[in-house]
């Protein structure tokens, strides 16, 4: 394996890691007016619940973005300068998400207001709901191809992003971000927020895994590899696993799978993509490569150097947050919201 082998690699993982934890956060923000749904004040008790079991760990979540951001720019500048011209309007999209969504979640409890609480959770959903769906699009996209020319410059426009496959990745990781975030609560509450969370779960369970399944085999009969069939497979018995362990309320179980089928959906896009990275559309001889679009020997070396002292300091980090903060949550541990950062 070379150096430009194993930064693919990684990249992929960074990202698989961004959407398994990040994932469930999204779930969590989407589902807050459903599963914050009561009569004042245990609603906003319930919601300031929901916000509770994503507190601690949000924020330090996001981290694999940033990295997986910026390893592929160091890595692969030419594949980050055409990806991210081609992308400009979702991603700029996704990032106001996410800039609304963080202000939105630290300044809730900063003015005890309902009416301010109230704008500050349609900016947690705002910023949930976005990017949980162009996410998907904007990967499938990349799997797909898009019109690049020899220069390796975007020659199409913001609709040709919204083709049919491109919309079935964004309806996948939609459903799968709110499954996961679903069974997250269950994981992460007790009492009647809980027996709500894992009801919804398991409604959310069977459109989740129908149309994971349409996304993957379309992935992998259009763009995928003899071998890559093995992938689907994993991903088809993970969905299995979670409509059965989502009917039994075995929300641990369930959420492994949901894990595991998000696991398998991100390795599969970047499985098909290698050894390229961002296919072209309008001759086969303009795909942007690992090859082509690699920085230095040097840089990798230097990358490679950092990344094995940093990871296992934010794995670290990380693995100590979500083991402090494992007990479950119930309404009645939520005080009154004065003053309080949730």
């Amino acid at each position: 394996m070379t150096l430009e082998h194993f930064w693919f690699a990684t990249i992929a993982v960074l990202f698989v890691m961004y959407f398994v934890l990040e994932g469930f956060d999204f779930g969590v923000g989407m589902l807050l007016p459903f599963l914050g749904r009561s009569a004042e004040p245990d609603g906003d008790k319930r919601r300031r619940l929901l916000l509770n079991t994503i507190g601690p760990v949000w924020d330090a979540n996001e981290v694999w973005l940033l990295t997986g951001g910026g390893a592929m720019f160091a890595a692969f500048g030419g594949w980050y300068a055409t990806m991210f011209s081609a992308f400009y309007f979702p991603l700029f999209l996704i990032l106001i998400g996410l800039i609304v969504r963080v202000v939105a979640i630290e300044w809730r409890g900063k003015i005890n207001n309902p009416r301010w609480r109230a704008w500050c959770d349609v900016g947690i959903g705002i910023g949930s709901w976005v990017p949980a769906i162009l996410w998907g699009v904007a990967f499938a996209n990349v799997v797909r191809g898009l019109p690049i020319d020899a220069d390796h410059q975007y020659t199409g426009g913001f609709f040709n992003l919204l083709n049919p496959y491109a919309l079935l990745g964004g309806a996948t990781t939609l459903l799968a971000f709110l499954t996961h975030g679903a069974l997250f609560i269950g994981l992460k509450t007790s009492g009647v927020v809980r027996d709500e969370a894992q009801t919804l779960a398991w409604r959310l369970s069977i459109p989740t895994a129908a149309v994971a399944a349409g996304f993957l085999l379309w992935t992998q009969i259009s763009y995928g590899k003899p071998w890559t069939w093995a992938i689907v497979a994993v991903a088809a018995v993970a969905a299995v696993v979670l409509v059965v362990a989502a009917y039994a309320r075995r929300e641990g179980i369930a959420f492994a799978a949901t894990s595991v089928a998000i696991i398998g959906t991100v390795s599969m896009l970047f499985s098909v993509l290698f050894p390229n990275v961002l296919p072209s559309t309008t001759d086969a001889a303009f795909n942007l490569t690992i090859e082509n679009t690699s920085s230095s020997h040097y840089t990798l070396v230097i990358m490679t150097w950092a990344a094995g002292f940093m990871t296992p300091v934010v794995i670290a980090y990380q693995a100590w947050s979500y083991w402090v903060f494992r007990k479950r949550l119930s309404v009645d541990q939520i005080p009154p919201s004065i003053g309080l950062p949730l």
